[in-house]
């Protein structure tokens, strides 16, 4: 029987366990899905068959510079403790490094990438699994190959962000302007980099609600529409200091903006600093957490 690439993969999605003894197992197996999983089971590489169907929201968001490029990760496991293990640490920190090594497509080139000790970072996964007894993930990555990147992690891996600057400075200069700017974008999570980059969809949403906000308030129901139009332009402007990074006050001295710090900075080191772009990467961010009732759990664990 032809073994099909839907089926691996069907195969390994249910395991966890790699494409290569996934294809095996299947053809040992004939094509047949359970028992391909009991081969696996008996080779010991699905063991932990029951973890991978277990919500993985915690872990880590992890940012370095490798060899010259920036690197963002998320891996995630299913409790905070572990991920302040070791062992879990140095696997993000390896994928990272794959990462940089590889500069993959996407998340499957990534998985099937090598990951330096004759695994693939799919079974570098697994064993990790196996090891520390809970379901670890791969969830997301992200890299600048171009520019100088500046890495932050906040609270030992809650938020990892990644800033790319285009400059004419070394890296070692603009060092501190980019953990500076870094730890803005953790703090307040600004949906933009810029005001340029504010589609019209988004500002014509922001103006009708403002407009409804007035028809709602006695006070300015009744004034002219100009009058009315004049406000929601300056309304957009604080709307701007919000959302747009730039144009954010600088939460290290809100006398001026973050792209006025910038320039200022960079005028006192003698060159240009611009951001190019930037990643914030939350751990768990969009995973729906499972709520348990700690008194059910222990009793279902006594078996009451």
């Amino acid at each position: 029987m032809a073994i099909t690439a839907k089926d691996v993969q069907a195969l390994r999605e249910m395991t966890g366990v790699g494409m290569m003894d996934c294809k095996k197992a299947l053809t040992e197996a004939e094509g047949n899905m359970d028992k391909a999983v009991e081969i696996l089971r008996e080779k010991g590489l699905a063991a932990s068959q029951k973890k991978a169907g277990r919500i993985a929201a915690e872990g880590m968001a992890y940012a370095g510079v490798i060899d010259g490029m920036g690197v963002v990760v998320e891996v995630n496991a299913e409790t905070d403790f572990v991920g302040k293990n070791e062992k879990f640490v140095d696997f993000v920190k390896g994928v990272a490094a794959v990462v940089a090594a590889n500069k993959p497509a996407d998340l499957d080139a990534l998985m099937a990438a090598p990951y330096g000790n004759g695994r693939t970072v799919q079974e570098e996964q697994q064993e990790m699994v196996l090891v520390i007894g809970e379901n670890i993930k791969v969830r997301r990555f992200a890299f600048f190959a171009e520019g100088v990147s500046v890495p932050y992690i906040h609270a030992g891996g809650k938020i990892g962000v990644l800033v790319n600057l285009e400059t004419d400075l070394s890296a070692e200069q603009v060092e501190t302007v980019g953990k500076d700017v870094a730890m803005q974008i953790a703090a307040l999570n600004p949906r933009f980099w810029d005001k340029s980059q504010v589609d019209q969809a988004t500002l014509d949403e922001e103006k009708k609600i403002l407009l409804v906000q007035m028809e709602n308030d006695p006070k300015m129901a009744s004034k002219p529409e100009k009058v009315k139009e004049g406000i929601v332009s300056g309304k957009l402007g604080k709307f701007y200091k919000e959302n747009c990074l730039l144009q954010q006050e600088f939460v290290k001295d809100n006398s001026m903006t973050v792209e006025q710090y910038m320039n200022s900075a960079a005028k006192a080191l003698g060159g240009t600093i611009t951001l190019k772009n930037a990643i914030r990467f939350e751990k768990g961010e969009g995973i729906e957490k499972k709520q348990e009732n700690f008194a059910e759990e222990i009793a279902k664990q006594l078996g009451k």
